[in-house]
């Protein structure tokens, strides 16, 4: 089963990282990301920009593209990953591996179907 794991985050704390303190965070995150991978657990995962280099697209097809997000909320969201679990407790205990590393973010876990043009969904 695929499951997404969607990093929320304080935006601001992210970008008042030193180049040091970032380099350091995604250092331990990538030695997660690297034995998910030997393990093949892991799919497409992405670090978002931040929310100011956002468009967003509401209403109709053709109206217009906005600047940002606009979310109210004190967390947005910065980056995800896929990952090919046996169960939902499997794909807890990775976000909690992740959570150990980014104690102030907010992970949160989804599964995830496949979407086929004229295949049925499950």
């Amino acid at each position: 089963m695929l499951y997404a794991i969607l990093a929320y985050h304080a935006e601001g704390a992210i970008a008042d990282l030193t180049p040091d303190e970032d380099a350091a965070l995604m250092t331990h995150l990538v030695m997660i990301n690297e034995r998910l991978e030997s393990e093949r657990k892991l799919g497409p995962a992405a670090r978002l920009d931040f929310t100011r280099t956002a468009r967003t697209l509401r209403g109709e097809a053709n109206a217009p593209i906005m600047d940002g997000p606009f979310a109210e909320t004190k967390e947005q969201l910065l980056g995800l990953y896929m990952i090919n679990c046996a169960s939902m407790e499997e794909a807890e205990a990775i976000a909690r591996e992740f959570k150990a590393i980014n104690k102030t973010a907010v992970y949160e876990i989804r599964p995830v179907s496949y979407y086929s043009p004229g295949a049925p969904m499950d």
